[in-house]
């Protein structure tokens, strides 16, 4: 039988969804391999077809950490910049902006440029900002600065020279002499990778999507290769961090698309199950075994941004808005030379992982507290990774004993500062940036989410948990609900009496092409291609744009009007009135080419089941969740376990099961500040 596979790498378990085409699942967990995250990608496809009997995987979708990992290592020795004569020092230039937290900038020093000048190579060569040439490309200089960086061994190139968003063909040229001179280089040009203004984000992104490229194509390569016998005809799709999938051949042309992949489709799955819920605005939060990721979800939609950053370095490409801790059921709990208890960001990984999996860890972890306390069973993911509770104990007694603490205050230290750590993530995408949080839905989900999710919703004031089902595997799910997708751009700024309509309608024609043949060379039949156009618009002086639908025709009244409405929302104010500051530029014209695939099947709620509980342990009863049919409900404080997660329902909750088998935990007692603000929760 056909089957379609989700896998998604995280730090600690690599987790694979199969849904066949009579809408069968099958859910599987297995350690991860940092050191070749291919072996648990290829490993963990074979065992799930063993253990579905077999199948025939007609695609995977693949979530990756590849590129991210690479770049938070920072090692960039190899790595040089090839910029217009002139400028060779924007990386040290950058911004002159604070980050908060400083107070004033005698006590801030900008962060390393990621290439050093040394490594700054200028060409001479000149476009205005239409795009015309002022000073013609040097091809003499450009091919000696190419020999100049083979003889340095440098290994990847980014080259962005200026205005090159307006006119590539000084930067296609230098590439073709580079690679003439130099061909075991990888480049990459600003034109393709980041083609809008903004001279250092620009270089920035470039220069990233250069020294990712030979670790992802790498990467990609060898798990093609693998793949091959378990699913020769299969392509492997890659999640991008904008939300759709695209095949490993087009991410490898532009590499940096995959910084946030595994991230944006947990995002992307728990966003379309709370939909199908019933839940439109929700806030969901994904915690693994070494850290948490929280999104903001708006009309069933997570909200993008294009002002992402990894590490310390500014990444201008569409991404999911996600805010990552370094908390995780692996973090590492310690004692800061202060004395204080501490909870992260360091974690124990999947190898040797927590003291409870008996692989070798030393220092105790957020899993081990939970596992002291009786929230957790004798074993994870069916068994697969069984627990040690006397380790466990053993490494949570040594922080007990620093604090003058018993075993179980420590182990509950430990789980209320992870907490905290965790809710702190969603005060910052939200409190921070104006935005009320309190309301009445959470969605939980990665194989440690469920663990705590009653506590943090009750820290946020927030009234309402939703579990979906296999928690665990979401991530691996939500590659499988999204379409193929990419975007492309052209920066042209005019102001909204300047717009000439015919200019705009020949613009988008020429980015629509760009989408549909790409498309079409992916293989997406012609009634499953869907195009949608936007603008990037601001007031005059302002410094950043907000996304607006472009109609078609464009209508550039229209257009204002949806700017004024968006500027309000996000801001609170906008000059609809104020004739001498009304004046609005269009920036950057995008089009969003999308392939569309057919959505799997939800599994209901089964109709039987005992919904009495297995146990007691800890103080809470225990229950199985496939023995609780829809309509079951109880009481905190209870456990209900499953293959990959584990709910912890406090006192203070109750637990339904709805009609989808999604868990529902609302507070008995709201908080007092549920319900204002923004209303977080589901429609109506």
């Amino acid at each position: 039988m056909p089957v379609r596979v989700g896998i998604d790498t995280g730090g600690t378990f690599t987790d694979l969804v199969l849904v066949g085409d009579d809408g069968r699942t099958l859910r599987l967990k297995v350690p991860s391999t940092p050191s070749d995250p291919a072996e648990a990608l290829v490993g963990g496809l074979r065992r799930a077809l063993e253990t579905a009997g077999g199948g025939r995987p007609s695609a995977v979708a693949h979530g990756t950490t590849v590129a991210t990992n690479a770049m938070l290592e920072q090692r960039f020795q190899a790595l040089a910049l090839l910029t217009t004569r002139g400028f060779r020092h924007v990386l040290e230039i950058a911004r002159q902006s604070v980050p908060s937290g400083y107070g004033n900038s005698y006590f801030w020093v900008k962060p390393p440029a990621i290439v050093p000048l040394e490594r700054v190579f200028e060409v001479s060569e000149r476009l205005s900002f239409r795009g015309e040439v002022l000073t013609p490309l040097d091809e003499d200089g450009a091919r000696a600065q190419a020999r100049r960086l083979r003889e340095l061994e440098v290994s990847a190139v980014g080259i962005c020279f200026l205005h090159a968003y307006a006119n590539p063909a000084h930067e296609l040229r230098m590439r073709e002499i580079l690679l003439e001179e130099h061909p075991q280089a990888a480049v990459s040009i600003s034109s393709e990778v980041w083609p809008e203004y903004r001279e250092y984000e620009r270089t920035v992104t470039t220069l990233v999507d250069a020294f990712v490229k030979p670790h992802v194509t790498g990467y990609l390569e060898r798990a093609e290769r693998r793949l091959q016998d378990l699913a020769p005809e299969a392509p492997l799709l890659i999640m991008k961090s904008n939300g759709g999938v695209m095949p490993a051949s087009a991410v490898a042309r532009r590499p940096i698309s995959t910084a946030l992949s595994g991230p944006a489709a947990g995002a992307l799955g728990a966003s379309w199950l709370a939909r199908e819920a019933g839940f439109q605005r929700v806030i969901t939060i994904d915690t693994g075994g070494t850290s948490t990721d929280v999104c903001l979800v708006e009309g069933a939609e997570p909200q993008l941004t294009r002002e992402g950053r990894i590490g310390p370095f500014p990444v201008r490409v569409p991404m999911i808005d996600i805010v990552s801790v370094g908390t995780g059921g692996g973090s590492i709990a310690w004692i800061s030379p202060e004395g204080g208890l501490r909870v992260g960001p360091r974690s124990a990984g999947a190898a040797p992982g927590p003291m409870a999996y008996g692989r070798g860890g030393e220092q105790p972890t957020v899993t081990d507290a939970h596992l002291v306390l009786g929230r957790l069973p004798d074993a994870l993911a069916g068994g697969a990774v069984p627990l040690h509770p006397d380790l466990s104990a053993r490494g949570v007694d040594r922080i007990a004993e620093r604090l003058g603490l018993d075993r179980e205050r420590a182990a509950a230290g430990i789980l209320e500062l992870s907490a905290h750590n965790q809710a702190n993530a969603v005060l910052e995408l939200t409190v921070k940036r104006g935005i009320d949080p309190t309301g009445q839905a959470l969605v939980a989900f990665g194989g440690a989410g469920p663990l705590q999710a009653s506590r943090i919703a009750e820290i946020l004031g927030l009234g309402t948990v939703l579990i979906p089902p296999s928690p665990g595997n979401v991530s691996a799910f939500g590659l499988l609900a999204v379409d193929l997708k990419d975007e492309y751009v052209l920066t042209l700024v005019r102001r909204h009496d300047e717009v000439d309509p015919a200019e705009v309608a020949a613009l988008f024609v020429r980015l629509e092409v760009d989408a549909v043949e790409s498309l079409r060379a992916e293989g997406v039949a012609e009634p499953r291609i869907s195009l949608a156009r936007t603008v990037d618009v601001r007031y005059l002086g302002e410094a950043h744009e907000i996304t607006v639908p472009a109609a078609r025709p464009f209508d550039t009244t229209e257009a204002v009007e949806a700017f004024h409405d968006a500027h309000e929302r996000i801001y609170g104010y906008a000059y609809r009135d104020l004739a001498h500051r009304n004046v609005v530029e269009f920036v950057n014209w995008k089009v969003t080419g999308l392939g569309l695939i057919e959505r799997p099947r939800l599994e209901t709620a089964p109709p039987g089941g005992s919904g009495h509980p297995v146990g007691r342990r800890g103080g809470f009863s225990v229950y199985r969740r496939e023995d609780l049919p829809a309509g079951f409900a109880a009481e905190g404080p209870a456990i209900v376990e499953e293959y990959g997660s584990t709910t912890v329902v406090e006192e203070g909750f109750t637990v339904e099961v709805d009609s989808l088998a999604n868990l529902v935990l609302r507070r008995l007692s709201p908080s007092p500040l549920a319900g204002e603000g923004q209303g977080w929760g589901p429609d109506g």
